[in-house]
Order: structure tokens, then sequence, then C-alpha cells
């Protein structure tokens, strides 16, 4: 028999997949304990339109990570901080001053766990950042601290 896994089963398969098991598994242990269904036409179709779904979601997603990464592209911003009697700057650079300033810049929300710093900000100057939008999606811009 045919069934629609709803949660993933050990031994058997993972959510949504469509798998082949007993008449009396299913029966007896999947169907009571609501953890498949039977894969008719018409649960294999609300499967199908939930998968196009999914992939049109992933979709519009990596558009908009896209145009977002454009956005950002060779942007420059500036941070304004202050320095102690030796112009040294008092503690360093964050992700998370770089994501306001950004968001502040461009009026688009930025998450600062997405922001890759290769070494701490710690002196005035130029300097690459990276910002990571999705696994394969990135853009690069400057950041110039200042007084």
């Amino acid at each position: 028999m045919k069934v629609i896994l709803l949660c993933d089963v050990k031994g058997q398969g993972k959510k949504d997949q469509i798998v082949e098991v007993s008449d009396g598994y299913a029966r007896n242990f999947l169907f009571p304990q609501k953890k498949a269904v039977a894969a008719d036409a018409k649960a294999t179709s609300e499967l199908k339109s939930k998968e196009e779904a999914k992939q049109y979601k992933i979709n519009e997603d990596r558009k908009a990570a896209s145009a977002l990464a454009e956005k950002i592209k060779d942007t420059e911003i500036d941070i304004i901080m202050d320095h102690g009697a030796d112009g040294r700057l008092y503690g360093s650079v964050t992700a998370k001053d770089i994501a306001a300033e950004l968001s502040k810049k461009l009026s688009v929300d930025i998450d600062k766990r997405k922001i890759q710093i290769k070494e701490a900000i710690k002196a005035y100057g130029k300097y690459s950042v990276e910002i990571k939008i999705l696994a394969d999606i990135s853009a690069k811009f400057v950041v110039n601290v200042h007084q």
C-alpha cells in the first residue's frame, strides 16, 4: 500500500514522502497514530501543490535576496567613533553597529548575524565587509570608520 508520511517515521522515510508499506502496518500503526494517509489521487495532488508552493516561496526569497545584494553591493557607510588621547578607538566596531548604519542608509532590515567581519575593526580607516544574505548570495561593501 502506498502512503504519504505526515511526519518522519524511523525505518520508513521523511515527512511528505510517498512510501510503500504493508497493508497491516498502514492500517494498524500509521493511520491510527496519524503518521500517514493513503496515497490516493486527492492526497497526492495536495502534496504536489504543497511542494509547488514551497518551491515558489524559495524562488521568491532568492529573488528578494538577489535584489538586496545588488542594492548593498558597492555601498559605502560611515561610522563615527570616539577615540582616546592616544588616538585609538574606544572598543571596536561591531556587526550590530554596521547593521544599524546599513539599515538606516538603505531603509531595509539587516540582520547583524549575516554580516561577516574578517578581523576586528579597532582603528580608523576603510574596511571591506561581506554580508551573507543566503547560503550562496552575498555582497561586499565598504565601512569607513572616522571621528
